[in-house]
């Protein structure tokens, strides 16, 4: 089973499901929380019993007759990086300040980094950007946790963090315009409870980004390369900072394309997590 936020027609409204094979249940009108914020008030182990009770419900539609949205209504998205090797490197290789980046891979405290909120969040099939005022830039593809308030994690979710590396690599204090704008992170196609995920330490990860129908990029990684856990990424996500509606939370990248590679406007990248699905968006550049 999982979780989505999905829509019936065009102009139909944004409806909180929860999917069970190949249909979608309304879990409001099965009699379960309203919303994901909602949802992600209760425990884990109260959620669970209310989705069980939601799987009982006739209220279904076919999954192939709604439109999946990204799976996020009054959460923060936030970023980890420099949790895995490849990424320690790349950041590295990028910046005139290679020793900071070296430094938080090692050291106990994590990078944390706020990335936006829904208006700034790409659904499946929607367009993710690059930026109008820079020269390099990649799609960062990431598992993403979903918490809920007291920071338990319900599931887990494709993340894109689109990111300037050109931007962030003239100066690690610019970080915040090379991660946050408009389109720069999308989320979906739907949030994979964590009794569905049998090792979530063991998820394989692919990137593809298509250039002109070809393949302009392709590589693979696995959670099990994390140098970090998600619980510890987690507690210190939570450590004196207050979730009411929960959180989502990328956990960092293991797939960097080659320095002479840069994303550009009509690219379409593609994330695929082993049990969660495949998250596909289409590039443009912003002020084009």
């Amino acid at each position: 089973m999982a979780l989505c936020i999905y829509q019936i027609g065009v102009d139909g409204k944004p409806l909180f499901g929860l999917i069970d094979g190949e249909e979608v249940i309304d879990i409001e009108a099965a009699g379960g929380p309203a919303t994901l914020g909602t949802a992600l008030q209760l425990s884990k182990a109260d959620l669970d019993v209310s989705l069980a009770r939601v799987k009982e419900s006739d209220l279904r539609t076919p999954l192939a007759e709604v439109t999946l949205n990204a799976p996020i209504d009054w959460q923060e998205v936030w970023c980890a990086g420099v949790t895995y090797l490849r990424s320690r490197d790349a950041r590295m290789e990028e910046s005139q300040e290679k020793n900071s980046y070296d430094r938080v891979y090692e050291a106990d405290r994590p990078e944390l980094f706020f990335k936006g909120m829904r208006f700034r969040v790409s659904g499946p099939g929607e367009e993710i950007a690059v930026r109008s005022d820079s020269t390099w830039d990649v799609p960062e593809p990431e598992c993403a946790l979903v918490t809920n308030s007291a920071g338990e994690i319900i599931g887990y979710t494709i993340g894109n963090d689109v990111s300037s590396r050109s931007i962030e690599g003239e100066n690690p204090l610019y970080l915040p315009q090379a991660k946050v704008y408009d389109k720069a992170a999308a989320l979906g196609p739907v949030i994979a409870l964590h009794s569905e995920i049998d090792d979530p330490n063991s998820l394989a990860i692919e990137l593809v980004i298509r250039r002109g129908g070809e393949i302009g990029f392709q590589g693979t990684t696995n959670t099990n390369q994390l140098h970090r856990t998600f619980d510890d990424l987690v507690r210190y996500l939570y450590l004196d900072n207050t979730h009411y509606h929960g959180a989502i939370l990328m956990t960092g990248t293991g797939i960097v394309p080659p320095s002479e590679f840069t994303l550009e406007a009509g690219d379409e990248v593609s994330v695929t997590i082993d049990g969660i699905g495949t998250l596909t968006n289409p590039v443009i550049r912003l002020g084009a």
